[in-house]
């Protein structure tokens, strides 16, 4: 029998009234991709394994400096998205010391409660985000000395965390951090529901410990996001992975699919929410496409191939390697995508394709970059 972990004071996030009480639903996000579905190829918009359809390009919120003007800049760009097509947003708790989130939040408002909204609702846009690593507020820390007074300050004092629970520095899975990471991210973005939540790279903690220790670690964490699940917190959740699916089983930070799906339903019974999983996929890291490094029902496949199996949403990650891949590629890849006009938008078109792939991540900060990239998937 599964025990529910207690509701906590710190669980509840603060949200004001004017919070929107939607989440994405599947009558809202097929009304998105009714609207735009003309503009784009007949497989743009693909559905979700959690009652929601989610355009095949979505929006990465990683890069960029911890400003006033990359804020503004992320704000106006995921503003433009959503209004060109994309109703698919990533970002996380540690990105930009929390400012990215902050940013997704106001342009969520924007889009549904400032002027000129009223053309897109909350229940057509698929927010995403992550916890996990230790958030920075804002401004970082001068020295490695203020950022450890940062956090006994912020984590340790305020029992939100252990010095034990704390890996590499700046990373943990403890339950009570979880829970605050949850808390903090729909206060950042201004919502009651965050659609998909992932724990953000769970491999990082194989260095530190044993592989029963990190899956024990997972499910545990698991049961704080069933809990959130259930309280209507989350709609779904994940895990957002660097190696840890795309390397080899005898690897110490391996993950393994099969095991992930069977520590949440360990965690929430047979009607879990454990719906995704996000893995670098590019051409320049083809790893989750070609290397069998998943097993299952005993059969060898690659991560991407796997989940899909699995019946998990599958998002791709670095698709442009951070601007790497927007040029210079061989002629091979400009022959095999003739249509398209630039290496960004055939690097995007190439994870897009991809069988299995639900929606390939792009950083976008700017509104041409918007555009130009939505053409790799536009109606020729």
């Amino acid at each position: 029998m599964t025990t529910r972990p207690p509701r906590t004071r710190e669980a509840v996030a603060p949200t004001s009234d004017e919070a929107p009480a939607q989440r994405a639903s599947e009558a809202g996000t097929a009304r998105y991709r009714e609207r735009f579905a003309p503009r784009f190829a007949s497989d743009y918009f693909r559905a979700a394994p959690f009652d929601a359809t989610v355009s095949s390009i979505g929006i990465g919120t990683y890069l960029g400096e911890p400003t006033a003007a990359d804020d503004a800049a992320y704000v106006d760009s995921v503003e433009h998205g959503v209004r060109s097509g994309v109703n698919l947003i990533d970002t996380a708790l540690n990105y930009r010391g929390q400012r990215s989130e902050r940013a997704v939040g106001a342009a969520l408002r924007r889009l549904t409660a400032g002027p000129g909204a009223g053309d897109v609702s909350r229940d057509e846009v698929v927010v995403c985000s992550k916890g996990g690593y230790i958030p920075l507020d804002g401004e970082p820390p001068a020295s490695r000395d203020e950022y450890l007074a940062y956090v006994k300050r912020e984590f340790i004092d305020t029992e939100i965390l252990r010095p034990t629970e704390i890996v590499g520095g700046g990373h943990s899975l403890a339950p009570r951090f979880i829970r605050f990471c949850v808390a903090k991210s729909r206060q950042n973005l201004g919502v009651r529901c965050i659609d998909v939540y992932y724990l953000h790279n769970p491999e990082q903690q194989a260095a530190a410990v044993g592989r029963d220790e990190l899956q024990a670690r997972i499910r545990a964490a698991f049961l704080i996001l069933e809990d959130a699940a259930a309280r209507g917190e989350i709609g779904a959740y994940g895990c957002a992975t660097w190696n840890g699916l795309r390397s080899t089983p005898d690897a110490a930070d391996h993950l393994e699919l099969e095991a992930l799906v069977g520590l949440a339903r360990d965690a929430g019974g047979k009607d879990h929410h454990f719906r995704a999983v996000q893995m670098p996929i590019s051409l320049a890291m083809p790893e989750a496409i070609r290397a069998p490094t998943q097993t299952v029902r005993g059969n060898a496949l690659p991560a991407a191939e796997a989940a899909a199996a699995l019946g998990l949403m599958v998002v791709g990650s670095a698709t442009l390697m951070q601007g790497k891949l927007t040029a210079g590629l061989p002629a091979a890849v400009a022959e095999a995508f003739p249509t398209l006009e630039t290496d960004a938008q055939r690097s995007i078109a190439f994870v897009r394709s991809i069988p299995g792939v639900t929606s390939a991540l792009v950083g976008m900060k700017r509104a041409e970059h918007v555009d130009e990239n939505l053409k790799a998937a536009e109606t020729r």
